[in-house]
């Protein structure tokens, strides 16, 4: 029998020509996996489409011995994500799992943030995630069998300046894997989602004007993409078939599962609430334990381990 995790499986993977992405192909296919390498090939705000990137990452997934095939659609466009799967499929005769890593950024301060530059992040990282894992959903529920793996932002689960647009995408990845986790249940399949700290094209565009930027951004260089594969792998794999819904973060040699939104505090009034004592009652209790209006930075504020 294979020690490979992923004997047999077939995984697109979407922004697989660089960064995280490309990281999480090659250790795929090192541990059995045939894999959809999928890259528009774009620039990092999304423009342009140059097919390189993901080619070299199947030459060297082929170079080692291992199984793959360029892919260059757009997982913004229905159609894209749709054939992507179907290549998967027709190439290499099923689909097991959906790694959703593709992203781009418009970053821009909230009042200065346009229309367009909101809808195209929402329309990579969200849309195109529900795309993918959508165009999938058939092929998992006939088969009783497959694997989601979404690609979250503490910038959605904590917060961050100037990321309203990617923040805002990255927080309903959450909510979508969580839904998909919940309904797709019933065929065996599992949803989770992974928060990456790791030096990428998308974390180059970090300010880094005061020292303690600098600093924040040499602690982020020293945390390399490789670091955040083994996870994705593993969750892809059957001994993760009971884990799902989860939401996880790897920050270099460290591995978080992430607290999900619950009750904490509550409030009953028999009589029901007017404004005047909700203003009295409610809030005085409730506000220590308010959420404080912290960046990721602040929450994951020690050196990387």
């Amino acid at each position: 029998m294979s020690d490979k995790m992923v004997e047999g499986k077939v995984a697109v993977v979407t922004g697989s020509g660089r960064g995280i992405g490309r990281e999480i192909a090659l250790l795929m296919a090192k541990q059995g996996a045939r894999v959809v390498v999928n890259d528009l090939g774009a620039s990092l705000t999304g423009e342009g489409q140059d097919v390189s990137p993901a080619a070299e990452v199947v030459a060297e997934i082929e170079a080692a011995g291992g199984q793959a095939v360029v892919n260059g659609d757009n997982v913004a466009d229905r159609a894209g994500a749709q054939r992507m799967v179907e290549q998967a499929v027709d190439t290499f005769g099923r689909v097991d799992c959906i790694v959703n890593n593709a992203g781009i950024l418009r970053d821009r301060i909230f009042h200065r943030m346009n229309e367009e530059e909101f809808d195209a992040v929402v329309a990579v990282h969200l849309k195109g995630a529900w795309n993918v894992s959508r165009a999938a959903a058939p092929f998992f529920k006939e088969q009783q069998g497959g694997s989601y793996i979404h690609f979250t932002s503490t910038s959605g689960l904590i917060g961050n300046f100037g990321q309203t647009n990617y923040g805002a995408a990255k927080l309903g990845v959450m909510g979508l894997s969580r839904n998909i986790a919940l309904d797709m249940a019933r065929f065996n399949v599992t949803s989770n989602c992974i928060a990456p700290f790791a030096w990428s094209r998308l974390i180059g565009t970090i300010p880094s004007e005061t020292e303690a930027e600098k600093l924040r951004l040499e602690r982020i260089k020293s945390m390399g993409a490789e670091k955040i594969a083994p996870l994705p792998v593993y969750l892809a794999s059957d001994q993760a078939a009971d884990v799902t819904g989860q939401v996880f973060v790897v920050r270099k040699n460290e591995i978080f599962l992430m607290s999900q939104p619950r009750p904490i505090r509550s409030a009953h009034n028999s009589d029901g609430w007017t404004p005047e004592t909700i203003a009295e009652r409610v809030i005085p209790s409730f506000q220590s334990a308010f959420t404080p209006l912290e960046r990721s930075a602040d929450v994951f504020c020690w050196d990387p381990i």
